[in-house]
């Protein structure tokens, strides 16, 4: 059974658009405390790295996560799952080969991005050695 794509739901395309949001707020954070940032959004087959940055000689893998605030999901902390935190690792591991720094100095860091009603970013929290 094929779908007919006029009658697809926005909702995907909001929330796309709310993490593409995150993540630019999240590189810039990043780039304001000195990070450099390598890649974005880089894919392979095992999921994706939401940004990769240098902190100094260290290669820092970042997932980036938001949600609304009073939000009926939860932090976007507590969206980092034991699950999503291997399934980085997987492909950390992948990149980390591809990119030839296996034998980089490397660590995992979250960044939340918590936002209004309005869409409007109201707090960016960042754990560094997450997992």
């Amino acid at each position: 059974m094929t779908r007919d794509p006029s009658s697809s739901s926005k909702k995907p395309d909001l929330r796309k658009r709310r993490g593409d949001l995150a993540e630019a707020e999240a590189a810039a954070f990043l780039e304001r405390l000195g990070y450099r940032i390598k890649e974005k959004n880089w894919r392979c087959r095992t999921g994706e790295l939401d940004i990769v940055a240098a902190d100094g000689d260290t290669t820092v893998i970042v997932e980036v996560r938001s949600r609304k605030e009073n939000g009926r999901f939860g932090t976007a902390i507590e969206a980092v799952t034991p699950r999503k935190c291997m399934q980085v690792r997987a492909t950390a591991q992948v990149y980390l080969r591809f990119a030839g720094l296996e034998e980089a100095r490397i660590r995992f860091d979250v960044v939340a991005v918590t936002n209004d009603e309005a869409g409007r970013v109201k707090e960016v929290r960042h754990l560094v050695g997450a997992f």
